[in-house]
């Protein structure tokens, strides 16, 4: 009797963890994402920009330039972050919650790759102006 209940518990813990390991954690995956995409950003900016912002002789007003640039897309992850942890939650079904976090994932990756550009499309055009 004691053997029967026992084997009943461990058979209901392991289709219990079953059930978790088979549930996405949508708020783990938006983190990972814009953890990735922040450091893409960021090379982009070291790699990218920081050519077209250089000037001569040893200012560091493009490395201060450079700083604020990964500084404003900080709170856009961290939207991203915040949103996830509560729609992770929200009782959607998993079809539902993977078009959401597509649609997310794109926005957030379209911000990192496109916004290096943008600013140095923006640098060029004051550069022909001036």
């Amino acid at each position: 009797m004691v053997a029967t209940a026992s084997r009943k518990s461990v058979s209901e813990h392991r289709a219990h963890q079953d059930v978790q390991h088979r549930s996405v954690r949508w708020d783990k995956k938006m983190s990972n994402n814009c953890a990735a995409a922040l450091l893409f950003y960021t090379m982009m900016q070291i790699f990218f920009v920081l050519r077209f912002i250089e000037t001569r002789g040893m200012s560091i007003a493009p490395y201060f330039g450079l700083i604020l640039l990964v500084a404003v897309i900080i709170p856009f992850c961290r939207n991203f972050e915040k949103r996830w942890r509560s729609i992770g939650n929200s009782g959607l079904s998993e079809q539902s919650l993977a078009a959401k976090f597509r649609a997310d994932q794109i926005v957030l990756w379209t911000l990192a790759a496109g916004l290096p550009f943008v600013f140095v499309g923006v640098i060029k055009i004051i550069a022909t102006v001036t």
